[in-house]
């Protein structure tokens, strides 16, 4: 176990690199953070000789840190209730880019991975690698049959290094949550342990390949979005490889448009795929940012790096459809009451209060295109009374709200007129249809009703274990209690407690009948 020492001194070094880039003047300034927290902060601005005026740098303060705090990051800009507007805004642009590692590891480590020389599982691999991130690099290559594919290997050592600094994440929320108030309905240590749970999914390739196989199974039936495919016989837990994609990156607008491309109908593909995979499947690609998307010759959308990935159950899935569909509708009370069906609002709270509140976010942006209100500022001013309404944070929709802000930023990018709320609505009013109708709820009760019978017998035999049948022996005659050696000193300790009050009670009874004359 690493000791407190050794984690405050590498929070020390943490918070004097965010102190000098000012990434702490907004929590110095939080009257709602913690008040230690806010010493110590303001201790790390005034040892770095930092003033609070001048830019603030998120996204260089986490690059600079290392690796675990790039994904961190990353994971942060969809907290502004944790972190504030201005950050999470600022870290929407940090990007995942490192300097490579030399050729020579990256051989050593596909060839000890696979226990084989390089040669005799690729033809070519390509030296200089496509992309270099925080986790892994990627190189293309050729395989012996003559296919082109992309080889994602890890980072030597990554996985030692996440792991440290994962350990101080940990320590570091479990102290700044005892301090309770604020601190506490924010549950750092749950945002900490999904960090966690999403890291380590995505420092073990062979994962990565199975997410990519199950989202192409979802997603089969959807035009003009795909998955590649995968090489299991040249997959790992330290290397994948998967199918070489030749498009045109969706960031790169100019070259969609001098190709042909229809970029209404790519925004509007993009939008529903999203929404497929989130409220239909519950499994959805968590990193849909622009550098992970190809547009190919034939307009279809091609989706790579399967890192992170989100996964919703079905209950949920039907609240977040029946809150995007009231707040297309403008039916607030349904709304509300489904925060408080979710126990996302503690009932002591007032639904039409809080349906109030959400028709002060959400009217504004009814019948707006996205240019001038989006998913990202609903999300923000929904944030924003969380904290009046004492809602705790819910860790298993972090990744689905910072996806929606992603694949919101990349569909205006396409599509400046687009309005995600007329976009979505028609898709989220027949799946609602679909699984909250009559009929669902028929089928469902149904197949509730039917697996509850299914279960009846093994119950019976699980209560017939515990209670067996007498059998036809005759029943046992009652039996004398025998004291046991075992009992002996109990026993023991009670005899001498009797003998002592016995003793008393005689001598008491000698005093007085000498007192009487009697003897």
């Amino acid at each position: 176990m690493t000791r407190p020492s050794t984690h405050i001194a590498r929070l020390a070094r943490w918070g004097v690199t965010l102190a000098r880039r000012r990434a702490l003047v907004g929590i110095e300034d939080d009257p709602n953070a913690p008040l230690q927290v806010r010493r110590l902060v303001r201790l790390a601005r005034l040892a770095t000789l930092t003033s609070k005026n001048g830019p603030r740098d998120y996204a260089g303060a986490f690059r600079a840190i290392g690796p675990a705090a790039i994904k961190l990051g990353q994971s942060l800009a969809t907290r502004p209730d944790l972190v504030g507007e201005e950050a999470a805004h600022n870290l929407l642009s940090l990007q995942d880019n490192l300097p490579p590692v030399p050729f020579e590891k990256i051989r050593a480590a596909i060839e000890a991975s696979f226990e084989q020389p390089l040669e005799t599982l690729f033809a070519e691999l390509d030296p200089v690698p496509v992309g270099a991130a925080s986790i892994a690099q990627v190189h293309r290559g050729r395989t012996l049959d003559g296919r082109d594919v992309a080889i994602k290997v890890l980072r030597p050592g990554i996985r030692e290094k996440f792991a440290r600094d994962i350990q101080t994440y940990e320590w570091a929320a479990a102290h700044v949550e005892a301090m309770g108030g604020e601190a506490l309905r924010l549950r750092p240590r749950l945002t900490i342990a999904n960090f966690k749970r999403w890291t380590l999914s995505e420092l073990d390739l062979r994962r990565e390949a199975a997410s990519a196989s199950e989202l192409a199974e979802d997603m089969a039936g959807i035009a003009g979005y795909r998955i590649p495919d995968i090489d299991w016989d040249r997959t790992n837990g330290r290397v994948l490889t998967i199918e070489w994609i030749d498009g045109v990156k969706i960031a790169r607008r100019e070259e969609l448009i001098a190709r042909g491309h229809n970029l209404e109908k790519l925004a509007e593909t993009l939008v529903i795929s999203f929404l497929t995979q989130a409220i239909s499947s519950g499994f959805f690609h968590a990193d849909m940012h622009q550098g992970n998307l190809f547009v190919t010759d034939d307009g279809t959308i091609v989706a790579i790096d399967f890192g992170i990935m989100g996964r919703i159950d079905r209950r949920a899935r039907q609240w977040l459809a029946e809150i995007l569909y009231g707040l297309t509708t403008g039916n607030y009370q349904r709304v509300a009451e489904i925060h408080f069906e979710a126990q996302y609002v503690p009932s002591y709270h007032s639904v039409g209060e809080f349906a109030t509140a959400l028709r002060a976010v959400g009217e504004p942006m009814r019948g707006k295109p996205v240019k001038e209100l989006s998913v990202g500022q609903m999300l923000d001013g929904l944030f924003a009374i969380t904290r009046d309404f004492d809602m705790q944070t819910q860790p298993h929709l972090l990744l689905l709200q910072k996806t929606m802000v992603m694949v919101e930023g990349i569909a205006t990018q396409l599509n400046p007129d687009i309005n995600m709320w007329d976009t979505a609505a028609p898709y989220v009013r027949s799946w609602i249809r679909d699984e909250l109708g009559p009929e669902a709820a028929l089928a469902d009760r149904l197949k509730e009703d039917a697996e509850t019978l299914f279960r009846l017998p093994g119950l019976i035999r699980r209560l017939e274990e515990k209670y067996p049948p007498k059998g036809g022996a005759p029943e046992p005659p009652p039996l004398p209690e025998i004291p046991l050696l075992t009992q002996r000193r109990e026993r023991t300790g009670g005899s001498r407690l009797g003998y002592l009050i016995a003793g008393l009670v005689g001598a008491g009874a000698m005093l007085g009948a000498s007192a009487l004359g009697l003897i």
